[in-house]
């Protein structure tokens, strides 16, 4: 039972103070611990710890495979206080090729696929180290980097790795701290030797002249680049941006005039799988109109195969369709986002983070510097001792043979030091042929040789440049473009030129019809309904607008603010419900309502007034809009709203006001605007427009009832000029004031 509490040591905390320091300690622990990479070795500490232990068992690429459960084991055990999940699926993301663009971990087993199943467990798969791996851990043994003490204080562990391999920038990384995320897509090795090379010869070099060493990203899965070349050279020189991802395709014939599409490469972190699926819930939906069928051929490689409706169908339009509804375009985001030599979290741009990688391997090239000098130092020691023996043999001999202490009086004798006189007793006695001697004299001299030029090392800040470079030079050929592995996989091309889609290109065409509420509820039912099919509606809901389209149609819709919205026919809701209110597809405030709503027919007129009997005729090729807010065209004046939308189809205007008068005039005096108030159709004393509508005056004036149309004739007695009062209505018209 332990001790209870000191009262004294107890002390009251307010709850907020309590947990906000507790919080930031876990943001801090996440940050610095667990989700950002270093900028030097572009390593985690789990992905570090991981490949130390590896390395530790002597798993090079030369030795054989271990269990995969005998890494982690000591991985958690020594190194890591964590899961052995969490070791498990770092070793082997590590290890798929699909994944980082330079594997670290040589998997042999089940290590998952790109259709992105998982990896088998541990305990039946085995790994090993890779060569870039080696590079990073390369010098590692020689005092490169500070190591620190592990969790139960029971070890040590490198705080960063030598990294003789810029695998930051060459690997990428990916992850989500408290407050902070890092994103950075793989490159090419090749590229960015050329880059830090640039670097080194000129640190005045700007972040555009890297950018031109290292044009984009090289991705594990290949695919093209389709990004703008500015919107790189921004990207690489905030820090923070993206990349236009695309698969890659071919067209290939097969026969009698028919083709089909293959697509060999997809974009990075796409699971093939869930990409077939998406492309399998689109036909079924009737959303690639353009398509057949889709099927998977992948073996080893990548092949999904796109057959096309009919041999008509343009392999552009069609790819087109797929790039804007699939995954098979994607956006790569870039936030170089990461801790640096201080472990301070920080967003870099190219040349900072190429920059930082030089200055640590200046550190390491001078820490196995200094190591090897220690080294060298302690074997002249050595051999100076050897040397002073071969001078001395007989003497030796005899003192080592009678001496009780003969180390003592050895150092006492020859002036030697003790580390001396003890190698001078460990020498085995075949060692003192005369050839031996020869032999120690050439490796003292030319130790002593090697000494020298590290001192001069040491001191020249251009020798360390020169042996840096020839460093950067050895790992251009060893993991360069003329290797199988550092060949460049990812395409850069030009942004593709816009192309003109076609509507039925993503939208299959079927008949429906449009139903629209009083409230506003909008649906499409499937096929050509009659008038007098019932329609079922909301309780105290009815019907407003009923007609005939296509799903391939855009639909118009008029509000009372003067503003025309645009609808794809094809994303309306079902007809098997009772529908979705038209406000949440389009930006229409609640104190408005709708006026028309009609199928867009191109180079059609219409004919647009507002309450206060001002009015104009527009293009309703000009009244699309694209976006959710609409399009202004009927600008309103104080307290009028808008009233009117029907086709501009005639050579007269009849107009009719809430006093009942009515006036019609020819339709030359209205003019054709894009957008604006509008010309006085009518005026009144009191109330305001009640409808209008345009007819041909040889057809007669006529109006709508419920029995029907009437016809007045030619109404002679009303048509006078725009602008006037007009004459009082005639005889049977609906009180309701509208022509129907």
């Amino acid at each position: 039972m332990s001790a209870p509490q000191d009262p004294k040591n107890i002390r009251s905390v307010a709850f907020s103070d309590a947990l906000g320091e507790r919080y930031l300690a876990y943001a801090l622990s996440t940050i610095t611990s667990r989700s950002l990479p270093d900028v030097r070795d572009g390593l985690k500490p789990v992905q570090r710890r991981l490949l130390f232990a590896m390395r530790e068992l002597k798993l090079d690429p030369d030795s054989g495979y271990k269990k995969c459960a005998r890494v982690v084991g000591d991985v958690i055990g020594k190194y890591h206080p964590h899961g052995d999940v969490a070791v498990y699926d770092a070793m082997v993301r590590l290890a798929q090729s699909f994944a980082v663009r330079w594997p670290l971990v040589e998997g042999h087993g089940n290590f998952g696929n790109i259709d992105g199943d998982n990896a088998a467990a541990m305990r039946y798969t085995e790994a090993r180290l890779t060569d870039v791996a080696m590079a990073l851990l390369e010098g590692i043994a020689e005092d490169a980097v500070e190591f620190r003490e592990t969790y139960d204080g029971e070890e040590q562990e490198p705080v960063v790795l030598p990294a003789a391999f810029p695998n930051l920038l060459a690997n990428g990384a990916n992850g989500i701290a408290v407050g902070l995320a890092t994103s950075i897509p793989p490159h090419n090795v090749g590229e960015l030797c050329t880059a830090l090379q640039l670097l080194l010869k000129n640190s005045r070099c700007s972040v555009a002249d890297l950018t031109a060493c290292v044009p984009g990203p090289d991705f594990p899965t290949g695919g093209v680049l389709v990004e703008d070349p500015e919107a790189i050279a921004e990207a690489y020189e905030t820090g923070r941006g993206g990349f236009r991802m695309r698969a890659r395709w071919e067209v290939e014939k097969t026969g009698r005039g028919q083709y089909q599409i293959v697509i060999t490469e997809i974009p990075y972190q796409v699971q093939k799988s869930r990409l077939i699926e998406r492309i399998a819930e689109l036909l079924q939906a009737r959303k690639l109109a353009l398509l057949n069928d889709v099927r998977d051929e992948s073996a080893d490689d990548v092949r999904l195969i796109l057959e096309p409706k009919n041999r008509s169908v343009d392999p552009d339009i069609l790819m087109e369709t797929m790039f804007r509804q699939t995954e098979l375009e994607t956006r790569i985001s870039l936030n170089m986002n990461m801790l640096d030599a201080n472990g301070v979290p920080g967003v870099m741009n190219l040349k900072q983070v190429l920059r930082a990688y030089l200055d640590h391997r200046f550190e390491v090239l001078l820490g196995r510097t200094a190591h090897r000098l220690e080294k060298i130092a302690h074997r002249l020691e050595v051999l100076g001792g050897y040397l002073v023996a071969y001078l001395n043999l007989d003497e030796v001999i005899l003192i080592i043979r009678e001496e009780e202490e003969p180390k003592v009086k050895l150092i006492k004798r020859f002036k030697i030091k003790d580390v001396q006189a003890e190698a001078i007793l460990n020498m085995r006695l075949r060692s003192l042929r005369k050839l031996e001697e020869a032999e120690i004299r050439s490796e003292f001299d030319a130790l002593i040789k090697e000494q020298a030029d590290l001192k001069k090392l040491e001191r020249s800040k251009a020798r360390q440049k020169t042996a840096l470079s020839k460093q950067i030079a050895e790992m251009k050929t060893r993991f360069g473009s003329e290797t199988r592995l550092g060949k460049r996989r990812t395409e850069i091309s030009a942004p593709p030129e816009p192309l003109e889609m076609p509507t039925d290109a993503l939208i299959e065409r079927e008949p429906v019809t449009v139903l629209c509420s009083a409230k506003g509820w909008i649906r499409a039912a499937k096929g050509q309904l009659d008038s007098g099919v019932a329609v079922k509606y909301k309780e105290g809901d009815r019907e407003r607008f009923r007609f005939h389209a296509e799903t391939t149609d855009k639909l118009v819709l008029f509000a009372t603010n003067g503003r025309f919205y645009t609808l794809s026919c094809g994303k309306l809701p079902s007809g098997r419900g009772l529908g979705e209110p038209v406000r949440l597809m389009i930006d229409l405030p609640n104190d408005q309502d709708v006026v028309a709503l009609f199928v867009h027919k191109p180079k059609q007129r219409l004919l647009v007034a507002s309450s206060d009997g001002r009015g104009f005729v527009v293009e309703e090729d000009g009244v699309l809009a694209e976006k959710r807010t609409g399009k202004q065209v009927l600008n309103l004046g104080k307290e009028a709203e808008a009233c009117v939308c029907v086709p501009a189809l005639g050579d007269s205007i009849a107009v009719v006001g809430d006093n009942r008068r009515l006036l019609l005039f020819p339709a030359s005096q209205v003019p054709v605007l894009a957008r604006g108030r509008g010309v006085i159709l009518q005026r009144y004393r009191e109330g305001g427009l009640g409808d209008a509508k345009m007819f041909y005056r040889s057809d007669g004036f006529s109006w709508r009832t419920g029995a029907g149309v009437r016809n007045q004739g030619a109404a002679a007695e009303w048509y006078g000029k725009r602008g006037q009062a007009g004459r009082v209505v005639p005889k049977g018209f609906p009180k309701g004031l509208k022509f129907g």
